[in-house]
């Protein structure tokens, strides 16, 4: 039977006077007002019968005239609410009954779960308007929700999806609450997270010791803690919020000292901040929106949208500006605006006075800019549990803005970028987003996917779905790894998958691996290679059933390779069923493994090094780096100690963005990389040829199951940027010259697999291609040429894919039995 369609009676049959049908409906039908949907349609139809939620989905049957049948079937997928995506519409025939009136029946989870949780979603205009609404009982409750908005994944704790299976449990309804949502007319009927003032969840707000920030804090004396909130933000203060899926911490984006301050606490080093703004209006000046950022900055996602800032801002005499410590070197502004009525109330509704402006700080208008950043110190995940926030935020936030439901999951903000084709990339996917199933090309048996060890997202998977969780982070904090383990729980809950196959990377240091090794019970583990794995992610989600290979270009920082290289620099020729490695970047030491990751300079050593390049005292990384690490990395690459060789494109960033002068240490991940992307933007037009790597082709050793037709060497470029800058070029136009000479690569290797491997699709896949410069730049000059090119649009390109490229590798591998790794 055909999805989103219901059989019908076979021809020239007599029509009966009534007719009675069983229709199941798939999909994300649970949490989304499905069932008083279908209530009000079979009530408007003047149709009999009941409906319930059940582990399959929603499951109605309906009696009364045939064309009366035939019309609910057609309308019940087209008219869907807002949130709902059917799957699939089932109907069988069955004997009348006589039945009068049409009910909602309690639900039954009989079986196992196959219906599809809903992500959470953005409060909808109908609420925005009555929590503004002075008139309305629900004006500036901070909870408020209905069957089109509100918290979905991150309070299910069962399947079917019922108020008793959700944290909401605890909060008994009020008499009107409990008349809503019985009323079919009501947009609240059966709208599980429905609350009111009276019924609850509610806010309080504690206050933590200004001397001594180990001590309990203490509650606040005023009344209305979203009051008492917007004063210590306008006072400079630095607030712990929870929000649907976790803490934010939360300041002032204007204030200078608070942004400073919140900085130094969090020891964020420089990695940028996002904002949430009250409007649109309050961005205008400070970035480019394009239609389809707009469309997802205002959707019912509302995701962390990276902006490209203006190049010449000029605000209106009242438009907030953001502190310069927000987002220092980055060419892009991350922003959001609000997504709960908590955030509307912290940033001020349309008739809402600014808070009282504290002494000596001037005038103030209340904050319409504000800080968003995850309630956690840099590499821990985000805090869910209100002891644990005042625990583990102690130092961090002056005071917390909590509330009393339960967030049963984690879940960080999502992280979008759109591309010059109008198209999303994601950078994370998780609220909003998850935990929606990604279709599958092919067919799978249960099976989970450890994914990587940094930015984890972790993916089960069953038939022509895969579910992939929220953003867990990076494991190699401990309560990361717990944060897997319950993610990975209540993953298997809300799919009802139960894996029997497992897959992880083949990194033997992995955590994620390690995970999934000491949890096979006797199942199989095949351990899929890192960008095997990015190739293949992008190859699912774009649909290929893996019939034809694809040239794989996977740039990125860190892969384990088949000969123990850190690879990175790779042009695989790749199915699901395996890969050559085609082309790679020269190899060269990695002096110190992380070392050479947080101190640019030192792989811009080591590269000009292999260059055959002096560490003449003019060039900035010689300059960088100390006298006496400089002595000891000499000895290092000399002797070849703790030097394993890297492939990694990843790393070449690092070093020519240490070599141009721009970045000689990274606080955070990629810090080098998107600093020499921010001055490749601003280095305008270029009548220089340019640079270019050298190709060495033909395998280097046949025998090696590592080796590649086609080597790329950096040396040429090296030794072009050196005499640039001797020449006194600007660095930006260095960083401009080095993506297209990047770019460039891209193209020569994949004319070459074309010519000796006749593959016309080409995958751009890795964390180096999240640089839109560089990802742009390739696309276009691969299409120039006749390629079929695939990005990203679903997964990131970068680890948060990587679970999904598992799990359809693993599925197509013959895997060994007792819980042995499978190479």
């Amino acid at each position: 039977m055909t999805t989103g369609q219901v059989d019908r009676a076979p021809a020239g049959a007599p029509a009966p006077v009534t007719a009675r049908r069983r229709i199941t409906v798939r999909g994300v039908v649970q949490g989304v007002g499905f069932r008083p949907f279908v209530h009000g349609l079979a009530t408007e139809l003047g149709l009999a019968g009941h409906v319930t939620n059940t582990g399959e989905g929603v499951l109605a049957e309906v009696e009364g005239p045939p064309a009366a049948l035939a019309a609910f079937g057609a309308r019940i997928t087209g008219e869907a609410p807002p949130l709902a995506v059917v799957d699939a519409v089932e109907g069988e025939d069955l004997t009348a009954t006589g039945d009068t009136g049409f009910r909602i029946l309690p639900s039954h989870g009989q079986g196992p779960s196959r219906t599809l949780v809903a992500p959470d979603a953005a409060t909808c205009d109908a609420c925005l308007a009555e929590l503004a609404d002075p008139a309305d009982r629900r004006h500036r409750h901070p909870f408020i929700t209905c069957t089109h908005c509100g918290p979905r994944f991150t309070i299910v704790t069962a399947l079917p999806y019922d108020r008793a299976r959700t944290t909401m449990d605890r909060f008994p309804m009020c008499p009107r609450c409990a008349q809503e949502y019985a009323d079919p007319a009501d947009r609240r009927f059966h709208a599980q997270p429905i609350a009111c003032h009276d019924c609850g969840p509610r806010l309080r707000l504690l206050l933590a010791d200004p001397g001594d920030p180990t001590a309990a804090p203490r509650p606040a004396p005023d009344p209305d803690p979203v009051a008492a909130t917007r004063q210590l933000l306008a006072a400079g203060a630095i607030v712990a919020v929870k929000g649907l899926g976790g803490y934010h911490l939360v300041c002032d984006a204007t204030d200078d000292t608070a942004v400073a301050l919140l900085r130094r606490r969090k020891a964020r080093g420089d990695k940028p901040f996002a904002l949430m703004a009250r409007q649109l209006d309050d961005l205008a000046h400070l970035v480019r929106i394009r239609p389809a950022e707009r469309a997802l900055l205002t959707g019912p996602q509302r995701p962390i949208v990276l902006l490209r800032r203006s190049p010449h801002p000029a605000p209106a005499p009242d438009a907030p500006v953001p502190s310069l410590a927000v987002a220092p070197g980055s060419p892009d502004l991350g922003v959001m605006l609000p997504y709960t009525p908590l955030h509307h109330l912290l940033l001020g509704l349309p008739d809402d006075p600014p808070p009282p402006a504290p002494p000596g700080r001037g005038d103030r208008h209340g904050p319409r800019l504000l800080v968003m950043t995850s309630g956690n110190l840099a590499g821990e995940p985000i805090v869910t549990d209100d002891e644990d926030a005042v625990r583990r935020l102690a130092g961090l936030a002056d005071a917390w803005l909590t509330h009393d439901r339960q967030i049963r999951v984690p879940c960080d903000d999502s992280v979008v970028r759109v591309t010059d084709d109008g198209e999303p990339l994601f950078v994370r996917r998780s609220r909003g987003y998850a935990p929606f199933p990604i279709p599958l090309p092919v067919p799978v048996r249960p099976a989970l996917a450890a994914g990587g060890d940094l930015k984890n997202v972790l993916c089960l998977a069953e038939g022509r779905r895969a579910w992939l969780s929220a953003h867990i982070g990076d494991m190699d904090d401990l309560a990361t790894q717990l944060a897997f383990e319950r993610a990975e729980a209540h993953l298997e809950t809300v799919t009802g998958v139960r894996p029997q196959l497992l897959a992880a990377d083949r990194h033997p240091g992995y955590r994620s691996g390690q995970w999934a090794q000491r949890h096979t019970d006797g199942r199989p583990l095949v351990r899929v290679q890192h960008h095997h794995a990015h190739i293949a992610a992008a190859m699912a989600e774009h649909g290929l059933d893996g019939s034809r290979p694809v040239i794989g270009v996977a740039f990125d920082g860190t892969g384990y390779g088949d000969d123990q290289a850190v690879w990175g620099g790779e042009i695989l020729l790749a199915d699901y069923d395996g890969y050559r490695r085609f082309g790679r970047l020269a190899y060269v030491p990695l002096p110190g493994g992380d070392t050479a990751v947080r101190r640019p300079y030192r792989m811009a050593l080591a590269h000009l090094r292999a260059a055959g390049i002096d560490w003449a005292a003019d060039l900035p990384p010689v300059a960088a780096c100390p006298p006496d690490e400089r002595r000891l990395l000499a000895r290092q690459l000399e002797r070849d100690l703790n030097c394993v060789p890297t492939s990694s494109m990843g790393r070449l960033f690092d070093a020519v963005s240490s070599l141009a002068g721009i970045c000689h240490h990274a606080g955070y991940e990629a810090q080098a990389a998107l600093a020499l992307e921010a001055a490749a933007l601003t280095a305008g037009e270029d009548p220089a040829p340019g640079y270019a790597f050298a190709l060495r082709t033909g395998p280097d050793a046949p025998a090696d199951r590592a080796a590649a037709d086609t080597v790329a060497d950096p040396a040429p470029l090296l030794t072009a940027v050196v005499a640039d800058l001797r020449a006194g070029t600007a660095p930006a136009l260095i960083a401009a010259r080095f993506h297209t000479a990047v770019a460039g690569l891209v193209r020569r290797c994949c004319a070459q697999a074309r010519d000796r491997a006749g593959l016309t699709t080409v995958v751009l896949t890795g964390g180096v291609f999240a640089n839109t410069l560089l990802a742009e730049a390739a696309a276009r000059l691969l299409r120039q040429d006749g390629f079929t090119v695939l990005r990203h649009r679903r997964v990131p390109p970068n680890d948060g894919g990587l679970a999904l490229g598992q799990i359809v590798v693993a599925a197509r591998t013959a895997p060994v039995h007792g819980g042995v790794g499978v190479p």
